[in-house]
């Protein structure tokens, strides 16, 4: 079985390219600083958050209170339709309080997202990291800058 020569030479570039491109992406990695960062303990940390969970549970509070008073306006109605008139009135107003609730912190999470991102993107450049990931991740490696980043979070 006689191999063409061309064929040979297509084959044996075509290899050496696939190396050579793998030794580099290998040696572009290496090069790299690399951190780690345990972002859910970073956000269990988080002023903001913690802020944020408390104005939760008091909005949770005021409109448990609203719901008793809401209960007691309709028990004070003495037919079945005022009854169910109002029960209409109240309903269609909770939907609103909640879907407000729900709609103002799904924007002030956001807002944390994006400052607890920036925070730890500021103090990795600050720090001359390439890269960061979230330590869950990770198998094996980089610097883990999670405390540095706690420090500022708080």
């Amino acid at each position: 079985m006689k191999i063409d020569s061309r064929v040979l030479s297509a084959s044996i570039l075509a290899l050496g390219i696939i190396i050579g491109s793998a030794n580099c992406a290998k040696s572009d990695i290496s090069t790299q600083k690399i951190a780690v960062v345990d972002v859910p303990a970073i956000v269990a940390q988080s002023g903001q958050v913690k802020e944020l969970k408390a104005e939760q549970t008091k909005k949770a509070q005021d409109l448990s209170k609203w719901l008793e008073t809401v209960n007691a306006d309709i028990k004070k109605q003495s037919s079945e339709a005022n009854k169910k008139k109002l029960l209409a009135k109240y309903n269609e107003e909770f939907n609103k309080k909640k879907e407000a609730n729900a709609k103002d912190y799904a924007e002030k999470l956001t807002a944390i997202d994006k400052s607890i991102s920036s925070t730890i993107a500021a103090q990795a450049k600050s720090k001359g990291y390439d890269m960061v990931l979230a330590k869950s991740t990770v198998l094996y490696g980089g610097d883990d800058i999670t405390a540095d980043i706690a420090k500022v979070v708080k």
